[in-house]
């Protein structure tokens, strides 16, 4: 079945989507990505988690596809799954943090990658203002 406001297939039972966003933290900053694809604007590294697939495996795949880094020292954050957190259809996303020490490149539906801080986010896409609001108050808890 198609999702009547997005080009994606839809399970028939209707179940959401799983996908992973990763918070990559690279010195006092965090990668973000500008989307090529809609909805655009600035959001997080991540994507679908493909059949088969971990969620861990999944985020790592999605950092370096979108922005070139390896990352390590993977954690697993919060999971999102507000029905309203992405225009296109349900999904619920499980966040993981994660280190780099590369400068981020753009890569597959990134249009750029950059460095930003608590003090300089862009206005963002999705759910991912709320995610790193959270992100930024867990890490001053």
């Amino acid at each position: 079945m198609k999702c009547p406001n997005c080009q994606y297939e839809v399970t028939a039972h209707g179940n959401p989507l799983p996908t992973v966003d990763i918070i990559i933290e690279i010195g006092d900053g965090i990668v973000l990505i500008e989307r090529k694809n809609p909805p655009l604007g600035w959001a997080l590294p991540g994507g679908f988690v493909d059949y088969g697939e971990s969620y861990e495996t999944a985020a790592l795949r999605e950092a370096e596809e979108e922005t070139g880094l390896k990352v390590t020292a993977l954690r697993q954050f919060h999971t999102y799954s507000d029905p309203t957190r992405d225009p296109r259809q349900h999904t619920a996303s499980t966040v993981f943090i994660g280190r780099a020490k590369d400068t981020p490149q753009a890569g597959d539906d990134a249009a750029r990658a950059e460095l930003f801080t608590e003090d300089n986010l862009p206005t963002m896409v999705f759910d991912h203002a709320r995610i790193l609001t959270d992100y930024y108050a867990a890490k001053k808890a």
